[in-house]
């Protein structure tokens, strides 16, 4: 028996421009507005570095989009997620936190299990950490890391949060990392740790992570066009790893309609959801061209919480 899980929408912090946008005030000025208007969860994206060869993001084999392309150039400025979401955690009070997607691996694991578990306890436990394997071979060896066998390096780090948030005296021990009587606090506010969710397309991988790991899965690749098919292919895969489908949340995608006029019908945009939520997902993403004027998104903002909960039957 599954547990019912009330539908949440998310919507994304655009942490990145193409050019210097001079100050980003904006930005968190949206998150407040976000806030204050019922969005239940802000995420934003992350890029450490970029090397030249950005086409690569097109390429589903390396781990990009097929058709895709980066909306910024390799001098385009991305903002670190987890500085950002602190700045945000200390200018909100109910939205929770999170990353679609970290890059995990590139991260020292217990320098980022320290500041994950710091984040948690001062935004009163409302993180969430999405995570995935990226697409840029550069990234990786910018950091001194090997691009193969990613995913491999995903785990290790996953495995090391959780060590480190879940057990009082540490210890650890694999190909990459070995310590014992390591004490970290403190830990994260929430039970067993931050919630971790992981992105991926539809592969046993990925499901064995997610049966590992996961709290909830982003899907990618074909899943997240055809989310109803993904869901049921996933929870074979997961539950054939050991894992508990029921359990996780899943991230939807909520396209904006526009209507004759250019402007977006609310009603269209959230008439999927009810289908959507009984296929199994449980938290919608929804990409908003947001105005730069606080007042503006608040407006915006809260007119799409309000379709949103109609549609779901959550008022």
């Amino acid at each position: 028996m599954s547990t019912p899980r009330t539908p949440q929408l998310s919507t994304t912090l655009r942490s990145f421009a193409a050019e210097d946008p001079g100050s980003w005030k904006f930005l968190l000025e949206q998150a407040q507005a976000a806030d204050r208007a019922g969005i239940d969860r802000l995420v934003v994206s992350d890029h450490v570095v970029f090397g030249e060869n950005l086409e690569a993001y097109s390429r589903p084999e390396l781990g990009g989009s097929k058709g895709g392309k980066q909306p910024t150039g390799p001098d385009g400025h991305w903002l670190e997620p987890l500085t950002l979401l602190s700045v945000v955690a200390g200018m909100t009070s109910r939205v929770r936190l999170g990353t679609n997607i970290l890059i995990a691996a590139l991260r020292r694991p217990v320098v980022l299990a320290k500041s994950l578990a710091t984040l948690d306890v001062l935004s009163d436990g409302r993180v969430d950490l999405g995570v995935g394997v990226g697409w840029q071979k550069e990234e990786y060896e910018a950091a001194g890391l090997q691009f193969e066998g990613r995913g491999a390096l995903l785990d290790h780090t996953l495995t090391v949060l959780q060590t480190m948030w879940r057990e009082q005296r540490a210890s650890f021990d694999d190909d990459r990392l070995s310590f014992d009587g390591i004490h970290m606090m403190p830990k994260p506010l929430q039970s067993g740790g931050v919630p971790i969710w992981v992105s991926g397309t539809v592969n046993a991988r990925v499901a064995r992570r997610i049966a590992r790991f996961g709290s909830g899965w982003i899907p990618w690749g074909p899943a997240a066009g055809d989310i109803t098919s993904g869901i049921a292919e996933m929870r074979e895969l997961v539950e054939a790893a050991g894992g508990d489908f029921d359990g996780l949340r899943v991230v939807g995608t909520l396209a904006p309609v526009r209507g004759d006029d250019g402007t977006v019908d609310l009603a269209a945009t959230m008439d999927p959801a009810a289908a959507l939520v009984a296929a199994g997902v449980s938290d919608f993403q929804l990409y908003l061209n947001v105005p730069s004027d606080a007042s503006a998104a608040f407006d915006l903002f809260a007119a799409n919480v309000e379709a949103f909960r109609g549609a779901v039957g959550n008022r």
